[in-house]
């Protein structure tokens, strides 16, 4: 993988911190999301994240740019926070933080096919190899797990929150696209206030629907403070600084090396053990997605000699 062109030692270093801080954030969905319940956790999640990220809009006079954007505002607030993130939170009931990181990476891979079903674009070569490579590198991950499940209930166990984090990349991928059609002409800072705030009003009131049965202990209540603080609020300031100094394209390098983090912070401190599995489908998910971005191409010697 190159190393995006224009970074700086600052530069590379907020990349570093941001891809550390968002990979965290699967350990503590891990921690928090079995004693809060996956919809109450990140609705405080949202709630939390609004209270530190609203205060900065209006201290940068932001505010009105969300005027008559609000039912567009809803719509990411769902696709990309509500139901991404309570799906992401019963995923980790079952899945390791770092599988769980891991599989969140075939978000660009989603991303290709709805812009090439939704906005009819290409499919270029390297797009194709990469999507292969990617579900590839999916079912390296779940093959030993399901193969030695002994009985399909286990199986369907692991399926299901598999199929939840997918469902999540997904999401993520049609509101980059809605995103990008719709409300491409309001800032980034507009954008992560006004959709974090729509997800809290949309998450908070089912969220009264499943309070735990017991008090959460001091260790999940920690994690969702800074589930909220560090890894939502505090992490897009860091990405809007990051956009702001390198464009869209090179901030979303992060994406590479998000999962490195997640798998390190799961076995430092969650014990998780690192697999095969998760080293080869990780690798694959990877490289595919580096083919789908464009970082690694099939055809550069060919388009070099062209040149």
């Amino acid at each position: 993988m190159k190393t995006p062109q224009g970074i700086q030692a600052r530069q590379g270093f907020e990349l570093i911190l941001l891809a550390s801080i968002w990979g965290a954030s699967f350990m503590f969905m891990r921690i928090g999301s079995p004693e809060f319940g996956p919809v109450l956790f990140m609705a405080m999640r949202t709630l939390i994240a609004s209270l530190l990220l609203v205060p900065l809009l209006f201290l940068y006079r932001q505010q009105k740019a969300l005027n008559g954007q609000w039912p567009k505002l809803f719509v990411v607030g769902a696709l990309n926070t509500a139901i991404p993130f309570v799906l992401f939170g019963y995923a980790t009931l079952t899945l390791s933080a770092g599988l769980t990181s891991i599989l969140n990476t075939t978000t660009p891979m989603f991303g290709v096919l709805v812009a090439y079903l939704w906005f009819k674009d290409k499919l270029s070569l390297n797009a194709v190899f990469g999507i292969i490579l990617g579900c590839l590198g999916v079912y390296l991950l779940m093959y030993d797990k399901i193969a030695i499940a002994p009985t399909a209930g286990e199986e369907s166990n692991i399926l299901l929150p598999v199929l939840a984090v997918m469902g999540a990349a997904l999401c993520y991928a049609i509101s980059a696209n809605f995103t990008k059609r719709y409300l491409s002409h309001i800032k980034p800072l507009a954008q992560a206030s006004g959709s974090q705030l729509a997800a809290t009003m949309l998450l908070t009131p089912v969220s009264l629907f499943f309070l735990p049965t017991s008090m959460p202990s001091a260790l999940a209540i920690t994690s969702v403070v800074l589930l909220g603080t560090v890894c939502t609020g505090i992490a897009y300031i860091i990405f809007f600084r990051l956009i702001a100094a390198l464009g869209p394209a090179n901030a979303m390098s992060v994406t590479y090396l998000i999962p490195v983090f997640g798998v390190f912070w799961g076995a430092l401190f969650l014990n998780e053990v690192v697999t095969t599995s998760m080293l080869l489908g990780g690798g694959c998910i990877l490289t595919g997605v580096a083919l789908i971005t464009g970082v690694i191409k099939l055809n550069k010697k060919k388009s070099a000699a062209k040149a």
